[in-house]
C-alpha cells in the first residue's frame, strides 16, 4: 500500500494514539531488553509547554478585522480546520452538517453548529459566546444570513476561506443578494502567515520531539526491518515525547528514490538507505524532518549525494533572507545541484520537487520555496528547508529542518547534521 506524507498529514487525528512496539522489530533486533529500556527514558517533555491563550486569540480576530477594513470586506466565514482553530479554539471536524464561524469587519464572531452538536462545540470555543445552532430540517445557510444581518452586514463583500467547500459558499450567496464573494485568503494568510514568539516556541518543542525520536530510532535500526517496524517505532518515540498529531513515513532502498515512496516492500539490508519524513504537533503546531540514514557502510555514491543535498540544504538557508522572493532559494539550490551535472530544473535524476513549504499550525501552508514564487519574504514566516536528490533505480536523499524568520534572518528550529557517520544534527537554540 502506498502512504503519502499528505495522507499521513489527513489521517493525524487518527494517529494520536500511542503505537506498540512491533513485534517484528523485537524479533529483528538481537537487543531487544535494550530497546524496552531504550524506550523506557522517553517521556514527556512538553509539560511546560502552554496553549494559545484566549487574548492571543482576540489580537488574532482583532488584526483580522483591520485587515478586512483595509480590503473592503465586509465578513468571513470559516469551515472546521487550521484558520477556524487558529482564531477560536474550535476543533471540529467537516460533514455534510455545516459547521461555521462567521468574523464580521466590526462587532462579535459567531458560531453556528447543529444544535446536537453545541455542548461539544463548546467545549474546545475559546472566544466569543454567540453560538446559534439549526435543527435537522432547517437551512443553516439562513442562520449565517441571520447572523450578517445581526450585525448590519447586508451588503459588500462576503469574503470565504479558500478550503471552505463550494455548497456552503453557493447556499450562503443564494441568501445575500446584495453581497459579493471574494477570497478571505489575503486576511487568514496575513494573520497566519507570521508567527509569534509563542507560536515559534511551540513550533520549536515540536521539532525537538521529533529530532530525539530520530535519535532513538537511528540508535534502534536492525537488519531485516520493515518500513511499517521502523514507522511504528517513530510513532511510538514521538508519542512517548509528548508529540500529538503524530505522523511518519520511512523509505528504504529504491523506494527512497521516490518522494512519497512506492508499493514495493522494503527490508532493511546492508547498505540499505533509510529515508524518514516524519512530525508532530504540540498545542496544534507542527515539526516537519527529514532524515537519511545508511544502514552499514555506505558506498561513495551514497557518502557524495548525501553531502550534496545537505550543501543545498545550506545554500536555501544562506539564501533565504529578508526581503528576498521566495522562488529565489529554490532558484539558487536548482542552480548548484545543476552545476554537478543534475537536473536541470525538476528533471531526474535530481530534485523533482519544491525546495520547502510553509508550516506551522498545517504542515503545508503558504508560502513555497518554489520557482516563481514571488511573495517577499518576512520576519515570522516559517519553512522547512529540505531539497533532496532521487535516482530513480537507485535511491533518494532528503535531508529536511525548518527555519523561522527573523528581522537578520533565519534561524534553524534544528541544526542539520554534517555528515552520515553523525547523521542526526541538534536542537537550534531559541
Amino acid at each position: 500500500m502506498k502512504i503519502t506524507k499528505r495522507a499521513f498529514i489527513k489521517a493525524s487525528a487518527a494517529a494520536v494514539a500511542i503505537l506498540p512496539l512491533s513485534q517484528s522489530v523485537f524479533a529483528a533486533n538481537s537487543s531487544a531488553s535494550l530497546v524496552t529500556d531504550k524506550a523506557a527514558t522517553l517521556s514527556d517533555i512538553t509539560t511546560s509547554s502552554r496553549p494559545i491563550t484566549v487574548n492571543e486569540r482576540k489580537a488574532r480576530i482583532k488584526k483580522a478585522q483591520s485587515l478586512m477594513a483595509k480590503s473592503n470586506v465586509a465578513a468571513m466565514i470559516l469551515e472546521p480546520g487550521a484558520a477556524m482553530d487558529y482564531f477560536t479554539g474550535i476543533q471540529w471536524w467537516r460533514s455534510e452538517r455545516l459547521t461555521a464561524v462567521v468574523i464580521p469587519r466590526e462587532g462579535d464572531i459567531a458560531v453556528l453548529c447543529p444544535f446536537f452538536e453545541e455542548p461539544s462545540i463548546r467545549e474546545s470555543l475559546k472566544v466569543g459566546d454567540d453560538v446559534r445552532v439549526w435543527q435537522e430540517h432547517e437551512s443553516p445557510f439562513a442562520l449565517v444570513q441571520q447572523i450578517l444581518n445581526d450585525r448590519n452586514v447586508t451588503k459588500g463583500r462576503l469574503a470565504f476561506e479558500h478550503s471552505v467547500r463550494y455548497f456552503v459558499l453557493d447556499g450562503v450567496m443564494s441568501l445575500m443578494h446584495q453581497m459579493q464573494h471574494t477570497s478571505a485568503d489575503p486576511i487568514t494568510q496575513g494573520c497566519r502567515m507570521f508567527k509569534s514568539d509563542h507560536e515559534i516556541a511551540l513550533m520549536h518543542k515540536a521539532n525537538e520531539i521529533t529530532l530525539r525520536a530520530y535519535q532513538y530510532v537511528h540508535a534502534n535500526l536492525a537488519l531485516g526491518m520493515s518500513q511499517q517496524d521502523v514507522n511504528q517505532l517513530m510513532s511510538s518515540a514521538q508519542a512517548q515525547l509528548g508529540g500529538s498529531g503524530i505522523w511518519t513515513m520511512a523509505l528504504f532502498n529504491e523506494a527512497s528514490a521516490y518522494p512519497h515512496g512506492s508499493k514495493q516492500a522494503q527490508t532493511i539490508n546492508n547498505g540499505s538507505v533509510v529515508l524518514m519524513d516524519c512530525g508532530c504537533a504540540v498545542h496544534g503546531y507542527q515539526s516537519d524532518i527529514s532524515r537519511t540514514f545508511v544502514f552499514g557502510e555506505p558506498s561513495k555514491k551514497q557518502q557524495k549525494i548525501w553531502q550534496t543535498v545537505r550543501k543545498g540544504q545550506q545554500i536555501a538557508f544562506e539564501k533565504a533572507q529578508i526581503g528576498v522572493p521566495a522562488g529565489a532559494v529554490d532558484d539558487a539550490v536548482r542552480a548548484y545541484y545543476q552545476s554537478q551535472g543534475l537536473g536541470p530544473e525538476y528533471q531526474l535524476p535530481g530534485l523533482s520537487h519544491r525546495t520547502g513549504h510553509g508550516i506551522g499550525m498545517e504542515g503545508h501552508e503558504p508560502v513555497n520555496f518554489v520557482h516563481q514564487e514571488q511573495t517577499l519574504l518576512q520576519a515570522g514566516m516559517c519553512f522547512s528547508d529540505e531539497p533532496g536528490i532521487y535516482i530513480p533505480g537507485e535511491f533518494g536523499v532528503r535531508l529536511e529542518d525548518c527555519i523561522y524568520m527573523t528581522d537578520k534572518g533565519p534561524r534553524w528550529f534544528t541544526t542539520p547534521p554534517d555528515s552520515l557517520e553523525s547523521p542526526i544534527g541538534a536542537l537550534a537554540v531559541l
